[in-house]
């Protein structure tokens, strides 16, 4: 299989993702998410027609803005373990993956008119806000080779692993979609002081990952962190701001404990996170991928996508 060009390197065009798809499908539509897995949903045709619903709402925003969209599998806790966690077999896991991603193409081909890429999404192997274990580089790439080698065949156009904690696992992750030739995102996710959950900080996090893989990741992103808690990490100046091209973050500017601990969705205000991601334009001018995380849905991302081409 050939590496693919992505166009959201050459910044001709912007992308948007979708928001935070777990959180809105439990707050706003009252479903029943164990362990955060969207990809359960995959199981009747009920869910598969929520799953369709929710990501219409992003394509209109991208064709209406003529902007590209950045199209997720909803697999971001479709790995072994949680798999295992939630009842799946083996086989049975490898079926939701590859449910997965003809879901999305069908979405794809249903929007002709829309620039749309099919990202492989993979999610940590521990909890993104507290990792209890963290994995060496050979244990990373052995544990997510499964699902990626599942997603690769199933035909996506990039991997992209999400809310990742630490190195190690950035590292194996890498190693593991260099067998398959995609291209692979590596989005950290940071805790309120702009460091990883394992206390490193972001700028040491995206150059030791790069010198463990030979600058493996097609590029880096941010998400499940409000704006507020990385900007001043981003005041560190050299060649790795570069290396960012996308934010997801979170409508709240909560920490994830106080998030863990909440009954109620903390929404934000669309407009006032779509500030802080403009005010994000002079430290990284290289973002082309923007969208949401927990907390978030279309009206954010809308927000977003206004505030960033005024």
């Amino acid at each position: 299989m050939a590496t693919i060009a992505l166009p959201q390197l050459t910044g001709e065009r912007m992308f948007i993702t979708d928001g935070g798809i777990e959180t809105d499908l439990i707050f706003h539509h009252g479903l029943d998410l164990p362990h955060f897995a969207a990809f359960t949903l995959l199981a009747d045709e009920h869910g598969i027609a929520v799953l369709r619903e929710y990501y219409e709402r992003y394509l209109e925003i991208a064709r209406r803005y003529d902007v590209g969209m950045l199209l997720d599998t909803v697999t971001w806790r479709a790995s072994p373990d949680w798999g295992e966690r939630l009842g799946y077999s083996p086989d049975e896991l490898d079926a939701a993956n590859r449910r997965a991603v003809r879901l999305a193409q069908e979405i794809r081909d249903a929007h002709e008119e829309t620039p749309v890429l099919i990202s492989g999404c993979i999610g940590p192997r521990g909890d993104a806000y507290s990792p209890d274990e963290l994995m060496s580089p050979a244990e990373a790439r052995r544990y997510h080779s499964v699902q990626i080698s599942t997603l690769a065949d199933a035909g996506v156009d990039l991997i992209t692993a999400l809310t990742i904690t630490n190195v190690g696992e950035a590292v194996g992750i890498v190693r593991a979609v260099n067998r398959s030739r995609l291209p692979v995102v590596i989005s950290f996710v940071v805790e309120t002081d702009g460091r990883l959950p394992s206390g490193q900080d972001l700028r040491e996090a995206i150059e030791d990952t790069d010198a463990g893989t030979q600058s493996g990741p097609t590029y880096y992103m941010i998400n499940c962190a409000h704006p507020t808690h990385f900007a001043d990490a981003l005041d560190d100046d050299g060649p790795w701001l570069e290396r960012i091209r996308g934010i997801r973050a979170n409508a709240s500017a909560k920490s994830h404990a106080e998030l863990d601990e909440s009954d109620e969705l903390d929404e934000g205000d669309p407009v006032e996170l779509a500030a802080h991601y403009r005010a994000l334009l002079e430290r990284l001018p290289n973002l082309t991928v923007l969208g949401g995380c927990c907390g978030t849905d279309h009206r954010h991302v809308a927000a977003i996508r206004d505030a960033w081409l005024a």
